[in-house]
């Protein structure tokens, strides 16, 4: 139990490290995913349509799918077919949808076209996981969140702040035990940016321009 006890200790220090130095270096850094906040539903499509695509396709894309249906309502009565023609470039065209009728046909019969602001709720809509939902809670509502993205993962591995663990569902459990609640949803999209920018996975991270180079356990 020791052992543990000093473990989570490290890693506590470690993360406080690491968010001060991503904050430093990434001030700025917010959802990449372009949506109103007052108009929170196009999250919950955006976000859907982001797996296995880029944020930027997305962005591209719902520009086109929101002229032809601007609301919740107007998406919850079109065809299916309707959308996945306008949602094809995204990849997954027929799957992303269904979810996206289902996920706003809920939104208006239960919500009154309001997004709700519970994890449980949220899990609870057609095709949105905890990934989304987090990223819901934190950005919309400002609630305590962290969205184990691949960059979010690999990162965590890769600095020391988990060991060898690949699962969402566990990394996010592990980073909210060394995590202040009130950081999580901004070190996320830091660690999106420095992923993209820095620590990048298909080349040779930069390791030399990190800013992270002198705590990192890989680098060490």
């Amino acid at each position: 139990m020791k052992k543990e006890n000093a473990s989570l200790k490290k890693k506590k220090a470690l993360a406080l490290e690491v968010i001060r130095l991503l904050k430093e270096e990434y001030p700025n850094s917010d959802c990449t995913l372009t949506y109103d906040r007052n108009q929170a539903w196009k999250l919950l499509v955006s976000v859907r349509l982001a797996a296995q695509c880029t944020d930027a396709r997305v962005n591209v894309v719902v520009e086109e799918l929101y002229r032809h249906f601007p609301d919740v309502n107007a998406l919850a009565e079109a065809e299916v077919s309707e959308i996945e023609k306008l949602v094809r470039p995204c990849g997954l065209g027929n799957s992303k949808a269904r979810d996206i009728s289902a996920c706003m046909k809920t939104l208006r019969d239960q919500y009154h076209g309001s997004v709700p602001d519970t994890m449980e709720e949220l899990l609870a809509l057609p095709g949105v996981g905890r990934k989304s939902a987090n990223l819901i809670l934190g950005d919309v509502y400002g609630k305590p969140a962290i969205v184990t993205d691949t960059h979010c993962i690999r990162l965590s591995n890769r600095i020391g702040l988990v060991d060898g663990i690949k699962e969402p569902g566990k990394v996010e459990k592990e980073l909210w035990k060394i995590i202040p609640p009130e950081e999580g949803n901004e070190f996320c999209h830091r660690l999106v940016d420095h992923g993209r920018a820095i620590c990048t996975a298909r080349t040779k991270p930069f390791c030399e321009k990190c800013c992270l180079k002198e705590i990192c356990e890989k680098h060490l």
